[in-house]
């Protein structure tokens, strides 16, 4: 096999050779041809092994441990929005100070996003979640220090979102897992699954902020309860990363492209520059994540000016989620059994921003609960879709990239458009017209919480996300290049396995 492998890098030299005399298309087809033999060299020490690429049960450990800390870390960072009227009411803050709690996150994981993805590469998976899951600890330990008498009314506000922005620089450490534990620990046909499980997850504790802050919270003083919650649930991530996380790495791995080694984190990084498709679809999945984002964080604000009650908002916000999870776990499982990442990848978007598009509408009138249920639950299900397939077609356009570095990427571009978005949805928001103040409001009553008119927000919403359809449709092309290298690995394989039976005969 190393004979054979040698020969072929051989061959490879001579083609790199002509390199300057070809066009850019056979230039570029050459490349790839030496990241394939690079592939293969560094993978045969594993053909050697008669059982073949090996699975592990702990796997699903992993997983597991991912998926609670992504659920806490997501639970801190939202369980505020569903009740901001309260929240306003216990810190004697403005709606404004509440959403800086949710904006807080998005702010603090640009910088953290880049040391968690070159952690991520540098020291490997185990070292990345127990960092996540102590910083969700320590920041919801420290939010609980509100509650008590010994911190000042004026000091309590800034001893809350300082918890917050710890527990926020913990989101990228975890975000970024998804992709690499599905590459490093599942087989090829269990990948999109993976990501979709780990990334769902924080879905997931979205849905349950959304459900469970307005079922504890009836009043202002049951925050220290929700919060007390909360920070339960950040000990259970902290116990099973610590001690049960062993290994960043299965023993032998589970697929051709697992045992390569993917590139460094700078030079990867340089290598992304020129990848136009990707970009694309950074642009455009990093769009789709800031329109989550923003319509998680205000939907009780949009919803209320029309009369629409709290609960009803948090029973939107778990619609959405809770049927985004299940179109997310239908995409993945048909995007693994058809490899088609690009073609979901495209329905996802199409069908999504009707949905969105349709519940802003919905949301203007009155006593439509059922049309903006409805709505929002396709704006869901096929937005969602396309999170966990976006990441593993990522994976596929950058290889051999390093996972966490491609997929950090896009979530970092999602934080970042969602800050500009949020930010500009929370100025261009307008006052109730006359008319609108003296119609019934499911708005609480008092001078701490102004409603206002989202209609000029949600139409800049509108826009965004069909700019993002337009580029991901009409502009975006998929290049298939960790798959098609394992098929080259497996032919490969194949053909050597033929070759010795021939000898042997």
């Amino acid at each position: 096999m190393m004979d054979s492998v040698e020969r072929r890098m051989s061959g490879v030299g001579l083609k790199t050779e002509a390199h300057t005399s070809h066009s850019g298309a056979i230039s570029s087809y050459q490349d790839r041809e030496v990241e394939i033999e690079n592939a293969l060299d560094r993978h045969s020490q594993y053909v050697k092994n008669p059982s073949g690429y090996l699975i592990y049960k702990r796997r699903w450990f992993i997983l597991s441990a991912i998926v609670v800390v992504n659920f806490t870390n997501a639970l801190i960072w939202i369980m505020f929005s569903p009740v901001t009227d309260q929240t306003s009411k216990y810190f004697h803050i403005t709606p404004m100070d509440v959403n800086w709690l949710s904006l807080v996150y998005l702010v603090a994981s640009v910088p953290s996003g880049f040391v968690a993805s070159w952690m991520l590469d540098t020291f490997g998976l185990r070292a990345s979640i127990i960092s996540a899951a102590w910083l969700n600890l320590i920041g919801s330990a420290l939010r609980n220090l509100t509650v008590f008498s010994f911190v000042p009314s004026s000091s309590q506000f800034a001893v809350l979102i300082t918890g917050q922005t710890i527990a926020a620089c913990g989101q990228t450490f975890i975000m970024f897992t998804p992709a690499k534990v599905a590459a490093l620990w599942f087989p090829d046909s269990q990948r999109t699954l993976a990501t979709t499980i780990a990334s769902m997850s924080n879905t997931l504790g979205v849905l349950a902020a959304n459900l469970m802050s307005p079922t504890i919270v009836k009043k202002p003083s049951d925050i220290g309860t929700m919060m007390y919650v909360c920070t339960g649930v950040s000990l259970l991530g902290v116990l099973m990363s610590t001690c049960g996380v062993c290994s960043s790495l299965p023993p032998s791995p589970p697929s051709p492209s697992a045992a390569a080694q993917s590139e460094p984190f700078f030079l990867g990084i340089k290598k992304l520059k020129g990848n136009y498709h990707y970009w694309l679809l950074t642009f455009s999945v990093g769009g789709g994540l800031a329109l989550f984002t923003s319509n998680t964080t205000f939907l009780e604000q949009i919803l209320c000016p029309q009369n629409y009650s709290n609960g009803f908002a948090g029973l939107c916000g778990a619609l959405m989620i809770a049927f985004g999870a299940v179109g997310a776990v239908v995409a993945g499982l048909i995007a693994d059994k058809t490899r088609k990442f690009e073609e979901v990848t495209k329905i996802g978007f199409c069908l999504s921003v009707l949905g969105g598009i349709a519940f802003t509408q919905m949301a203007r009138m009155r006593d439509q609960h059922v049309a903006v249920g409805v709505t929002i639950t396709i704006f869901g299900m096929f937005g969602f879709a396309i999170y966990p397939t976006a990441l593993e077609l990522a994976v596929e356009l950058t290889y051999p990239v390093a996972e966490a570095t491609s997929t950090g990427i896009i979530f970092l571009s999602g934080q970042i458009q969602g800050i500009i978005l949020m930010l500009v949805n929370q100025y261009t928001a307008q006052p109730l017209s006359a008319y609108a103040e003296n119609l019934p409001q499911g708005c609480p009553k008092d001078n701490e919480f102004i409603p206002q008119d989202w209609t000029v927000p949600n139409l800049i919403s509108n826009g965004m996300s069909v700019l993002y359809t337009i580029v991901i449709v009409l502009l975006f092309r998929a290049d298939y290049r960790r798959m098609w290298v394992e098929d080259r690995i497996k032919a490969e394989e194949n053909r050597q396995g033929s070759v010795n039976g021939a000898d042997q005969i």
